[in-house]
């Protein structure tokens, strides 16, 4: 097992240049984001530094939650998964060495590969983190009454949004919009992102004699603005606003919104007939790409990274996992919406999502072959019945590891009575096990062992992570999903700093080494599991 000490990250480090990193990735290293993933890919060419460049084109062209499961379901398309339709049967349409995977709300995505050597009661490799993000959303009625010739627009914060991280920042406008089609009447979203800044939520001088760090309002003094409408100079009526008139007619949902940014997005997606565009649920986000920075090139600094970065890496690890003739469990990837506000919503992890999946799946694999019933003669009575069932899916449950994995934060070079000796994770060594006597976390003894044994067997190395006595520890998906299913699990997570800020910092290796450490686990928990005496 290779052991990143000082000196080690340093001699890597200085081989990071801006062209190693940012511009000239080696040829294995390009063929690793394509979605068709070479069957003989070694395991040397699956180095930490040939997913910094891919992670950082997912993080800047990907910024909502939307466009991150469409961008999650074109690569599984085209590396040979099948969707799977939630309101259809999948009796029949699954079975061992098949790769599937099913969507909801178009904010959460789970994938999963069944073993080849699957059989019913078999257990599930599985790793679990969300893919939503701190932002600021359009209210249902976005337009504002302009101010001194600004045009504003009415947004409401997600989870902790609106902070003062997001004051003066170059902001832009994306997300999904639901249009009827005037022709056929059927109705669809599609996605839409614009590619430059339209908003900004400016700060006051400080010579006024108004702190901008007190306690400010966020819904009048936190207003984006997003034009300029100087109409009213030239008006006779005091107060008049824009004469511009409300796009889609009277009583529409455009009538809501600000005109110039319909016709903007309307723009976008190629729509005329601004009636046909139903609703939309559009966010605000940092415009910035994500690129790498420090001397050596060792951080990424980016918008989003909590927690696009553990959800990347594990969903690479899925499309990178081996795939052996005798693999006889399922390795399964659920990306998660809501987790930044509980997770309550049918799309979240505290919802049926991904329990739901499991046992659907297992029956569809649990039921005969099809071909018994189109070949045979003999009634259905006379057929070989499923054997799904509460029995069954307990002894999956029973049979199952669940990494539960969110990004944590890493030792803090400014504020170091904030960080615990030994368990504060540095930035490109490793993942950290995270660790929480409260059960905010779901890691124990049992749990940290196995993955500990799967770091040896992957040559990654494992850090700790917990909080002091005097601080409060966040939560994951772990303890909800967990309990839900009753399996074994343990938390883990990236390193990051400034948690919850619109721009944070990871190590530039980190996605690498999460997705490494991720893969190992996907390939090697059937192993490690077996080395146990005991399953419980």
């Amino acid at each position: 097992m290779t052991r990143h000490t000082s000196d080690f990250l340093r001699a890597r480090s200085s081989n990071m240049s801006p062209r190693s990193i940012a511009l000239e990735q080696p040829a294995a290293a390009l063929r690793l984001d394509e979605p068709v993933i070479p069957a003989n890919m070694e395991a040397k060419d699956l180095s930490p530094e040939a997913f910094t460049k891919p992670y950082l084109e997912f993080m800047t062209e990907n910024p909502t939650v939307f466009h991150a499961v469409g961008y999650f379901k074109e690569k599984l398309v085209k590396a040979g998964y099948t969707e799977l339709p939630s309101r259809d049967s999948w009796v029949g349409k699954l079975q061992p060495g098949g790769k599937y995977f099913v969507t909801r709300n178009g904010s959460s995505v789970i994938a999963f590969a069944v073993g080849a050597a699957y059989k019913p009661g078999n257990g599930l490799a599985m790793i679990a983190g969300h893919i939503d993000a701190l932002t600021a959303r359009l209210k249902p009625t976005s337009t504002k009454p302009n101010t001194h010739g600004y045009i504003q627009l009415g947004v409401a914060q997600y989870a902790g949004a609106l902070n003062e991280t997001w004051w003066d920042r170059d902001l832009s406008i994306g997300g999904r919009v639901i249009v009827r089609d005037p022709d056929t009447g059927k109705t669809s979203a599609k996605l839409v992102k614009l590619d430059w800044p339209i908003a900004r939520i400016p700060t006051l001088a400080p010579h006024f004699g108004l702190s901008m760090m007190g306690h400010n309002n966020r819904e009048s003094e936190m207003t984006p603005i997003i034009g300029l409408d100087n109409s009213d100079l030239s008006s006779p009526l005091p107060g008049s606003t824009s004469g511009e008139e409300p796009l889609g007619g009277a009583g529409s949902f455009t009538a809501t919104q600000p005109p110039k940014l319909v016709k903007l997005i309307s723009k976008e997606l190629g729509v005329s007939n601004y009636s046909t565009i139903l609703n939309w649920e559009l966010e605000l986000f940092d415009s910035q790409p994500a690129q790498v920075g420090g001397m050596d090139k060792e951080f990424i600094f980016a918008g989003r990274i909590d927690d696009k970065l553990c959800s990347w890496a594990a969903f690479m690890a899925l499309l990178h996992a081996k795939h052996d003739p005798e693999d006889g469990v399922i390795k399964l990837v659920a990306l998660f919406d809501d987790e930044e506000i509980g997770s309550l919503l049918r799309q979240g992890a505290r919802g049926n999502f991904l329990p739901l999946t499991i046992e659907r799946a297992v029956e569809a694999l649990s039921a005969p072959p099809s071909s018994l019933f189109s070949a045979s003669p003999f009634s259905a009575k006379d057929m070989p019945s499923s054997n799904f069932g509460p029995g069954v899916m307990g002894q999956t449950y029973a049979n199952s590891f669940l990494v539960s994995s969110d990004v944590t934060h890493a030792a803090h070079p400014n504020f170091p009575a904030t960080n615990l000796p030994g368990h504060s994770p540095r930035l490109n060594v490793g993942v950290a096990l995270c660790i929480d006597a409260s059960a905010h976390m779901t890691t124990d003894s049992v749990s940290m062992a196995i993955l500990d044994r799967v770091a040896q067997l992957s040559g990654c190395v494992n850090q700790r992570h917990m909080i002091r006595n005097d601080s409060r520890s966040g939560g994951t998906v772990g303890p909800m999903l967990s309990s839900a299913m009753g399996v074994k699990a343990a938390d883990v997570g990236i390193p990051q700093l400034s948690m919850h800020s619109i721009r944070a910092t990871t190590g530039s290796l980190d996605p690498g080494l999460g997705m490494k450490f991720y893969k190992g686990f996907l390939d090697n928990w059937e192993k490690v599991d077996k080395e146990w005496v005991s399953s419980e």
